[in-house]
């Protein structure tokens, strides 16, 4: 079973835990929230788009999925079911052939749970979102492929090129490939050809300003986090909010860097 299997798995698992409680305490404005981020988030903004090419290549590890796919959506809809009764008996007589989702056994969280593969999806994750925003930032069609090279050897996403290769659009480097962006995400090196179509100057502003905002949330952080009589009054929550933004500050400084030095001069 692949990483993105028990990632699915695990977080299916914590989706039961998680609404069968606010069920019991008739929170249902928070399961609704739930179930929808996890529907619509995580199973088919994520583990549908990044089964696809495992679908594709067909054989046990399709089968595995598959069999995957049907548990994820068969308990999502049973899950959903008090809350949106017909389609859920609609899609979920349609898939299954059982008589109705109203007799079916309700779902059990059985207690499975693998924080490494959340760890690693996480990671493709990051990857995937960072690159599709500087796509995105350099104005490239959604569709437009791209030659580069990625550097994946060490790290926990080798098994995870074809997907990224997949997801956004990047063909093999070829030839004729000179990197003109290089993005370090994740342990992950990321080397676009963007030949003809980036504008090195603009990109170069574009990541300078970032830099500059980058560096004002630390600098506020950090002042924050040195004075003691503003230490002494606030509550733990706001500290350790804080800290969270220092933490992130510098990562985006170091990743900012990073992408700077590896644009080629304008």
């Amino acid at each position: 079973m692949s990483a993105t299997d028990r990632w699915i798995l695990s977080r299916l698992n914590s989706t039961v835990a998680e609404v069968d409680a606010l069920y019991e305490d008739y929170q249902f404005a928070k399961l609704s929230d739930a179930l929808f981020h996890f529907a619509w988030d995580e199973v088919f903004d994520w583990y549908v788009e990044l089964s696809k090419t495992t679908f594709m290549a067909g054989g046990e590890p399709a089968k595995v999925s598959g069999r995957v796919l049907g548990e994820v959506l068969d308990v999502t809809l049973k899950l959903l079911h008090p809350i949106v009764p017909f389609v859920t008996e609609t899609l979920w007589t349609t898939l299954t052939g059982g008589e109705s989702i109203v007799i079916a056994e309700w779902p059990e969280d059985s207690g499975f749970r693998d924080a490494p593969a959340e760890k690693e999806i996480g990671t493709l994750q990051q990857v995937i979102t960072e690159v599709r925003r500087f796509r995105n930032d350099q104005g490239l069609q959604p569709g437009q492929r791209v030659p580069a090279r990625l550097t994946l050897d060490g790290t926990a996403l080798a098994p995870h090129e074809a997907a990224i290769r997949q997801l956004l659009r990047l063909q093999p480097e070829g030839d004729t490939f000179t990197a003109t962006a290089t993005l370090p995400v994740g342990g992950a090196t990321v080397a676009l050809d963007l030949s003809g179509t980036i504008d090195i100057a603009a990109e170069r502003k574009r990541l300078a300003k970032d830099l500059a905002a980058a560096e004002k949330e630390k600098a506020q952080a950090t002042a924050k986090l040195g004075n003691e009589a503003f230490l002494a009054k606030a509550p733990d929550n706001v500290v350790d909010k804080i800290r969270g933004r220092l933490s992130k500050a510098d990562e985006d400084i170091q990743r900012i860097k990073a992408q700077l030095d590896g644009l080629p001069e304008a």
